[in-house]
């Protein structure tokens, strides 16, 4: 008779690693650092309310990068309260999509090349669309100039 698996449950630390993204090199590398211990570094004793404040403190350090590029990007041609004008008062649809296309990219290898190909090719409808008005621009003016 043949004998009927069990459903023994394995310990976390024996559970083999889902392995093979970009992040878990990163992680690898600090708990190499770390090594094998039974403390849980952060402030907390418990290792979800850890992750829960790094996390909060990524966002918010991302966040306040992000911004502060962007800022700087466009003061140039904005000034500095166009600026943080443009940057601070984005719609929520606005948000959420970038935020969307920002996740679907960065999951798979297909949606990183799909975000990537789409914005690639908006790149290039804008640069034809701005030819094109310079184009019709210049023809205009050479109208004008033509008539007097």
């Amino acid at each position: 008779m043949a004998k009927k698996p069990t459903n023994r449950r394995i310990p976390y630390q024996e559970k083999p690693e889902a392995g093979g993204g970009i992040s878990d090199a990163g992680g690898k590398a600090v708990s190499a650092m770390t090594g094998k211990s039974s403390e849980v570094p952060g402030p907390s004793s418990n290792p979800a309310t850890n992750l829960i404040i790094q996390d909060i403190a990524i966002r918010a350090g991302g966040r306040l990068v992000r911004h502060t590029v962007e800022k700087g990007l466009l003061r140039g041609r904005y000034g500095g309260d166009g600026a943080k004008a443009i940057v601070e008062n984005r719609s929520l649809m606005h948000t959420m999509v970038t935020s969307v296309l920002a996740r679907y990219a960065t999951r798979s290898l297909p949606g990183a090349l799909l975000v990537g190909t789409g914005l690639v090719a908006k790149t290039l409808f804008d640069r034809s669309q701005s030819k094109r008005t310079a184009r019709r621009s210049g023809d205009r003016s050479l109208k004008k100039m033509a008539k007097d």
